[in-house]
């Protein structure tokens, strides 16, 4: 018997929280197979099964384990076919497991699985595995075959009480996303035998925020809604950063006068991507990061940590949480590349598609409010990161040049930094070399 363990789905990941089982207890696994949505600090990510085996839950729905904790076992159909594989170490977790079914054999070797020695129990009397998921006979895809859906879809479906069977999905390849359950509880669903209203009392109790306290207090009722996974790790980090990183802000006003003709005379050219001015800025912050190698840098257990590559983390805004992408090897690549790049990572991050490792690497951050009308803001660090740059609205303010009065394209940005790291005036030195690519900005176009 092979045991199956919480994995780390991303660098920075501690534990997971199992979000759904798509296999049943008892249910036969071929390898590669999507065995369990489990939710990570970064996203909701689809857990591929390395081993054949018939399936034993350790783990149930909702319950949050560390890194490496078992969560399943596959029966002996996976581990005594392993032949000479087996990396992992020796289970002693067996004398407590249910009886499995003999599996066909499988010569594979699960990276991280657990195999038990060949002191497996007998197989029992199991039943063959005829219907891995007993699939409604209307509106369902091809026998055996999984509705293809990401994993946000397939929670608000769950909460929500939408058949996914019945789904046409917009997404690649007919995927089921967000939007397209979203929009089928809007409305009606075609009738369908198995389309039961009886789920809608489940919708509240995972959905709706619990009411408590007494109508006479002062506060009246309350509201409470419980932390996702994610909301969780984004509190721990910034409170963890604002309590052990000793922060300094500088703050500088950027004439964008130069950046506003650049990108209407890309408009103009008619060329297929025009970067926002969020991508300029994250050009230009990447310029100047490969030249000043501090600020591409950490201070992680009292060392300094000096990276390679330059990868710019955009901060994107989505269900009520903030996830950073990464736009990798930033200072290589052209505007128009970043562009594109960003705009599929926002779009991505949005749908609820964006992978850990997408989300991953990141060296910098870029954080803008911009387009709020916000004029300035301190942002915080994310750890272990050396310095953030807030990003300021672009307006039309009056400025004077040459003792006269005129009207130019002004933007506040605010470098928040490490000072464990960063000094006063390297991070002035590296702001600096900001505003100067922004103000001129033929730099970026090579």
């Amino acid at each position: 018997m092979s045991e199956i363990v919480m994995p780390r789905l991303s660098d920075s990941m501690e534990e997971g929280t199992i979000i759904r089982w798509l296999k049943q207890a008892g249910e036969q696994v071929a390898r590669g197979d999507e065995l369990v949505e489990i939710e990570t600090d970064k996203a909701t990510m689809t857990y591929e099964s390395d081993i054949a085996g018939v399936l034993e839950i350790l783990a149930q729905e909702g319950d949050t384990l560390p890194v490496g904790s078992p969560i399943a076992n596959l029966g002996d159909g996976a581990a005594a076919d392993g032949g000479a594989g087996g990396d992992g170490p020796v289970s002693t977790t067996d004398a407590a497991a249910a009886p499995v079914a003999d599996a066909p054999a499988v010569p594979t070797a699960a990276p991280g699985a657990i195999e038990s020695p060949a002191t497996a129990r007998p197989a029992a009397d199991v039943p063959p595995p005829a219907a891995p998921v007993a699939a409604p006979a209307a509106a369902a895809p091809l026998a055996g075959e999984r509705v293809k859906a990401s994993p946000v879809a397939r929670r608000i479906a769950r909460e929500r009480g939408v058949d996914l069977a019945v789904l046409r999905g917009s997404g690649p390849g007919g995927r089921i996303v967000k939007a397209d359950v979203e929009s089928a509880g809007a409305s009606p669903a075609p009738a369908a035998p198995t389309a039961a209203p009886a789920p809608a009392p489940a919708v509240a109790s995972t959905t709706a925020p619990v009411i408590t306290g007494e109508a006479g207090t002062g506060k009246g009722e309350v509201a409470t809604t419980e932390l996702t996974r994610t909301q969780s790790l984004i509190a721990r980090r910034m409170a963890e950063s604002r309590a052990t990183v000793p922060t300094f802000t500088l703050r500088a006003t950027i004439d964008m006068s130069a950046c506003v003709a650049l990108r209407a005379g890309l408009k103009a050219s008619g060329a297929p991507v025009v970067p926002s001015f969020n991508d300029l800025v994250v050009k230009a912050c990447a310029i100047a990061l490969a030249e000043h190698p501090k600020a591409n840098g950490a201070y992680k257990d009292a060392r300094f940590e000096h990276y390679s590559r330059v990868n710019v983390g955009v901060a994107v805004a989505a269900d009520g949480t903030l996830v950073v992408p990464t736009v990798f090897d930033a200072d290589r690549k052209g505007l128009a590349q970043i562009a594109s790049e960003t705009r599929a990572l926002a779009e991505r991050v949005r749908s609820g598609e964006i992978t850990p490792p997408e989300l991953s690497g990141g060296t910098f951050t870029v954080s803008n409010l911009g387009m709020f009308g916000v004029r300035s803001f301190e942002a915080v660090i994310n750890p272990p990161q050396a310095a953030i740059l807030a990003v300021g609205a672009l307006e039309p303010r009056p400025v004077v040049r040459e003792n006269a009065v005129v009207i130019a394209d002004q933007m506040d940005v605010e470098l928040a930094c490490d000072h464990r790291i960063l000094y006063g005036a390297e991070a002035a030195e590296f702001l600096a070399r900001i505003r100067q690519i922004l103000e001129a900005p033929l730099a970026l176009a090579l």
